[in-house]
């Protein structure tokens, strides 16, 4: 099970590619007769200096920087300087703008050096902070088995974490545990599985198809040939009037849009990405200890066949998890504000997708600080340095759908529609009834057309005659009319664009 870290970087890297940085190493202080046997049994053993490899090689011909323990150097323990090996070659990585992969695999602190020895995690992390405020994207492999230190630094930093299938991983390792408090460690929690079950890690690959992850994951991180041109797609934002995309289609009143866009055969989220996407990559959960199955975020490219694409982070509400697991809750917009801040760190555009009938409404949900939640993604939404487009996809109730709108551009299937509540729960506050949710559906201004004569929304995506009629075609459509409004907004300056965004929200609703 322990995967030895040359053969490693040899599964990843393009064939013969990889260069050691062969660093210099400090010698310990104060080392004793059994530790300096220790270390020369090891290096004898495994052919190595230190338990830490760090070098160079290439994917598909990109460069990109490595590091990885080898476990069989003194369990892959960090100690002074394995420590420095490891710091110098993510310095050297973010000095020359290198995506970093890094595979950890180790009992933490080397104890034979101490409390020193313990400090070390400090200046790793700082490290590979310094490199994601670069902007540049930092990848973790969690192999077995890795613990301690390791795992609470350098190994839970990644921007995308996967880890090897069955790989014992956690803070405190099971024999210390065993020995501290004289039982075992309860079975089967630290091991990957259940990382990725509780939204702490991205994925759980074996290493022969980690190449494959790193490859999807640096095409999207790794940006884009053809950044735009900053030139307005269709209209500027929040402009007024109809969309020249749409052809002429009978006008459909707002209710008849709001029983088209609960169609179970109308397209969602899911659709979108298996069938307007590549390269695309699922990651789960908060990283934090949460995971919310209604909430997707994931990497991806937009764009038709014969198209590079334009990279992206997705987020939005799954209209298929959302009907099997119920309306997500306040975990669900933390994993959103995760994918806001990997947005921002690395500079690529976010994609928000609102499909929902509402947030959860619940004793939980309310405990849970869902409010609070929904005020932190308006706040971070808003102000957020990525390009941001926002997609109406079909049902926008409530404060869980205004949570992803704020956006430089916002677009709209032509069923779709916004409200403060479901027009139902509308009805119900209006009337004491239900009964009349056409009605107040009409009164609102949910409609598309609508949404766009109020500045809410700057472009309309056609259903000919509705997205569950042609699924395919407007899947299509709408990643086309996406792979468009991106490559625009990446041409444009960033402090300009930032600026419209604030002050299209602020004018909001007053008169031209």
């Amino acid at each position: 099970m322990h995967v030895r870290a040359l053969d490693l970087i040899a599964r990843v890297l393009d064939a013969e590619s990889f260069a050691a940085w062969p660093e210099p190493l400090p010698e310990p202080e104060a080392v004793d007769a059994d530790y300096a046997e220790e270390l020369r049994a090891a290096r004898e053993r495994t052919g190595l200096d230190e338990a830490i490899v760090t070098g160079e090689g290439r994917i598909h011909g990109r460069r990109v920087a490595v590091v990885a323990c080898e476990f069989a150097f003194l369990a892959g323990s960090i100690g002074v300087a394995a420590a420095e090996r490891l710091v110098r070659a993510i310095e050297r990585a973010t000095a020359e703008r290198l995506p970093l992969v890094a595979s950890p695999t180790s009992g933490g602190t080397r104890m034979q050096e101490g409390t020193v020895a313990f400090l070390q995690m400090v200046k790793i992390s700082a490290a590979v902070a310094a490199h994601r405020t670069a902007g540049l994207p930092y990848l973790v492999y969690l192999r077995h088995p890795t613990t301690g230190g390791v795992f609470a630094s350098w190994g839970s930093l990644g921007h995308v974490t996967a880890a090897q299938p069955g790989a014992l991983i956690g803070f405190l390792g099971p024999r210390v545990f065993e020995a501290l408090n004289g039982e075992p460690f309860p079975p089967g929690v630290q091991i990957a599985e259940n990382l990725y079950e509780h939204g702490l890690i991205d994925a759980v690959v074996p290493p022969e198809q980690l190449r494959d992850v790193v490859v999807r994951v640096f095409g999207v991180l790794g940006g884009d040939d053809d950044p735009g041109d900053g030139k307005p797609t269709a209209d500027g934002p929040g402009t007024r009037g109809h969309t020249a995309e749409d052809p002429e289609v009978p006008d459909t009143p707002a209710w008849e849009g709001v029983r088209r866009s609960r169609d179970p055969a109308r397209p969602g989220l899911r659709a979108l990405l298996r069938s307007g996407a590549h390269d695309v990559t699922p990651l789960r959960g908060t990283g934090e200890g949460e995971s919310e199955p209604s909430l997707r975020l994931a990497l991806a490219r937009f764009g038709g066949p014969g198209s590079s694409g334009a990279p992206c982070v997705v987020l939005g509400q799954d209209r298929t998890r959302q009907s099997e697991y119920g309306p997500f809750g306040p975990a669900g917009l933390r994993q959103a504000r995760r994918g806001m801040r990997l947005a921002a760190e690395l500079g690529l555009p976010l994609v928000t997708v609102i499909d929902t009938a509402g947030a959860a409404l619940s004793r939980e949900a309310e405990e849970g600080g869902l409010a609070g939640e929904i005020a932190r993604c308006l706040a971070e939404l808003v102000v957020l340095p990525a390009p941001t487009v926002c997609l109406l996809l079909g049902e926008g109730a409530g404060g869980g759908a205004l949570a992803l709108l704020p956006a430089d551009r916002v677009l709209c299937a032509r069923h779709a529609w916004l409200s403060p509540l479901p027009p139902e729960g509308a009805s119900a506050i209006l009337f004491r009834t239900t009964e009349r949710a056409g009605e107040i559906a009409e009164r609102q201004g949910i409609r598309a057309d609508e949404l766009r004569a109020n500045g809410i929304v700057d472009r309309i995506i056609p259903e000919l005659p509705d997205a569950a009629a042609e699924p395919d075609a407007f899947v299509r459509r709408v990643a086309a009319t996406l792979e468009s409004e991106i490559r625009a907004l990446r041409g444009m300056d960033a402090e300009h664009r930032l600026r419209t965004r604030l002050a299209r929200y602020r004018r909001l609703g007053l008169p031209e």
